[in-house]
């Protein structure tokens, strides 16, 4: 079983900012990447920035510049660095480990964080 617990959620005025963690537990070995997907009332849930070991971060365009992944291997966690929050980032966050098993690979999901930006 794989666990992960977010925190740092809240609710922030906008052009503020916030920082997200999670940190993963249980039977991690083999952890391929970690990142953060965010969910909007009544929208799909989207990537807003992945960590792949070994490769590339990816952003979604829409917080390119403002918002930055970052993982302390040693703690299995991943943080999420919020800023020039915009009431357009209000959504629950959701934090994402993907597990390499072999030659095949795991999603797992946190619980989700809410993430209000408002005055």
């Amino acid at each position: 079983q794989v666990q992960l617990v977010e925190s740092g959620g809240g609710l922030v005025q906008p052009g503020g900012s916030l920082r997200l963690s999670c940190a993963a537990s249980g039977s991690i070995w083999g952890i391929a990447a970690m990142g953060w997907y965010r969910q909007a009332p009544g929208k799909q849930r989207e990537l807003v920035a992945i960590m792949p070991n070994g490769g590339s971060t990816n952003y979604a365009d829409s917080v390119k510049g403002r918002f930055t992944i970052s993982r302390d291997n040693a703690k299995n966690t991943v943080y999420l660095q919020m800023n020039s929050l915009d009431p357009e980032d209000t959504a629950v966050y959701y934090c994402q480990a993907v597990l390499k098993r072999g030659t095949s690979f795991f999603n797992y999901w946190g619980q989700g964080t809410q993430v209000t930006v408002s005055s």
